[in-house]
C-alpha cells in the first residue's frame, strides 16, 4: 500500500513539473525566434567604422534599439521618450536651448545630435564622461532634470510587456530583459543612424554642382588663417572641423569666456585636470544647420553668430587653444560676403534624406 501511495505521489509530482515546464515554454509564443540576421549599414563617403566587437548591429538589434529610443515608458512619469529631446526632424538634437525634463526642469548642457555615432572615438557627452554610447544611453534616464527614472524600474515596466519580452528574444536569444540588454540595444539603433546625402556629398559624387558663393564658402572653410596677407586668409575651420565628419575627436576650449566668467569646467570635471578648464567636445558639422542653438550652452541662434564669434570675438583664457588664441587679436579678417559664403557651405551639410528616413522615424 505504502508503495502504491509513493508511487502515486511520484506521478502527481511529474505531471505537476512537466506541466509547469510546459506553461514556461509558452510564455515565448512559437513564431518568435532568436535572429542574429546582420543589420546593413550604408556609409558612402565615411570612413570605414569601428562597430563594437561585442555589440554588433543586428536587425533585430537594432529595431528593439528604435522601440526603446521611442517609447516614453523610459521616463519616470511616462511623458519623455529619448526622441524627444532627440528629434529626427532637427538633425536628432533638441532646438531648445536646454531641453525640459519630466519635472518641467532645464537641463544643464545642449542637447547633442546624434548622428554618426560610430565615427566618434573619444567619450559621449560635451565632457566625455560617458565612455561607451551604451553608457550614455543610460544616464540620461535616470537623470533627475532628464526622464528623472531608475534603471529596476524601467526593467520592470518592460518586463510587463510581452511585445518588447518577444523583441529582446529575437535580438539577444532571451526574453530576459536587463539594463545591459537596453543599453546595447539603444547603442545599436543609434550607431545605425548614418548621415551621408547632404548636398555636400552629393557634389563630391559629381550628382550635383555647389553655387559660386557654396564653393567660395568651401575654400573659406579649408583655407588657413594667414595674418601677413589678410586679404587672402581663409576662415580655417578645417583644423578643428575636418575629414568626412567634419570633427576633430578632441576636447578643446573655442573662446567662448575668459577664466572669471566660465560657468562651466566642461572636460575637467571628468579628468580633474586643470589644463582642460573650459574644454568641450568638438562636434560634427553635419546637419549643422538643422541643430541650433550652438556650443554647449546654446548661447548662440544662428550660423551668423557662429562665425562672427570665430571671425571677432574669441575670448582670451587661460586654456584657450594656441590656434584660435593666435586669430584673436587681428580676428580672421572675413568681409560680410565672406561670412555669406561661408554660412552657405555649411548649409550643404544638410542631409535632407535623414530628416525623413522611415528607418530612423517611430515605430509606434
Amino acid at each position: 500500500m505504502l508503495k502504491k501511495n509513493t508511487l502515486l505521489i511520484v506521478v502527481i509530482f511529474s505531471i505537476i513539473y512537466v506541466t509547469s515546464c510546459k506553461k514556461e515554454e509558452d510564455t515565448i509564443p512559437s513564431n518568435v525566434e532568436y535572429d542574429t540576421t546582420k543589420y546593413s549599414l550604408s556609409y558612402a563617403g565615411l570612413t570605414p567604422p569601428n562597430i563594437p566587437v561585442d555589440n554588433p548591429l543586428s536587425v533585430q538589434g537594432v529595431k528593439l534599439g528604435r522601440m526603446l529610443f521611442y517609447d516614453k515608458k523610459l521616463s519616470g512619469d511616462g511623458t519623455l521618450a529619448c526622441s524627444s529631446c532627440h528629434a529626427q526632424g532637427t538633425g536628432f538634437s533638441d532646438t531648445n536651448r536646454f531641453s525640459i525634463g519630466i519635472q518641467g526642469l532645464p537641463g544643464g548642457r545642449q542637447a547633442m545630435a546624434i548622428v554618426n555615432m560610430l565615427w566618434n572615438s573619444n567619450q559621449f557627452f560635451w565632457d566625455g564622461r560617458a565612455n561607451l554610447l551604451r553608457d550614455q544611453a543610460l544616464l540620461p534616464i535616470q537623470d533627475p532634470l532628464e526622464m528623472h527614472e531608475t534603471l529596476p524600474n524601467v526593467v520592470s515596466k518592460l518586463n510587463s510587456s510581452q511585445t518588447y519580452k518577444d523583441q529582446f528574444f529575437r535580438a539577444f536569444g532571451s526574453d530576459e530583459i536587463n539594463s545591459l540588454k537596453v543599453s546595447k540595444a539603444l547603442e545599436q539603433f543609434m550607431n545605425s543612424i548614418i548621415s551621408n546625402h547632404s548636398k555636400y556629398d552629393k557634389e563630391k559624387r559629381g550628382e550635383v554642382t555647389f553655387t559660386a558663393s557654396e564653393q567660395r564658402g568651401k575654400d573659406l572653410f579649408n583655407e588657413e588663417y594667414n595674418p601677413f596677407f589678410p586679404a587672402t586668409s581663409g576662415a580655417d575651420c578645417a583644423h578643428c572641423h575636418s575629414g568626412p565628419n567634419f570633427e576633430n575627436d578632441r576636447y578643446m576650449n573655442n573662446g567662448l569666456d575668459s577664466d572669471a566668467d566660465m560657468m562651466d569646467d566642461g572636460r575637467m570635471n571628468v579628468t580633474m585636470n586643470l589644463t582642460d578648464k573650459g574644454k568641450f567636445k568638438v562636434t560634427s558639422l553635419r546637419n549643422i544647420a538643422l541643430t541650433p542653438p550652438y556650443m554647449h550652452d546654446g548661447r548662440f541662434s544662428t550660423l551668423e553668430e557662429v562665425v562672427d564669434h570665430y571671425n571677432s570675438g574669441l575670448v582670451h583664457s587661460s586654456t584657450i587653444d594656441p590656434a584660435l588664441e593666435n586669430t584673436r587679436t587681428t580676428g580672421l579678417f572675413l568681409t560680410p560676403q565672406d561670412k555669406i559664403d561661408l554660412v552657405n557651405f555649411l548649409k550643404t551639410l544638410t542631409d535632407r534624406e535623414l530628416a525623413n528616413d522611415s528607418r530612423y522615424s517611430s515605430p509606434f
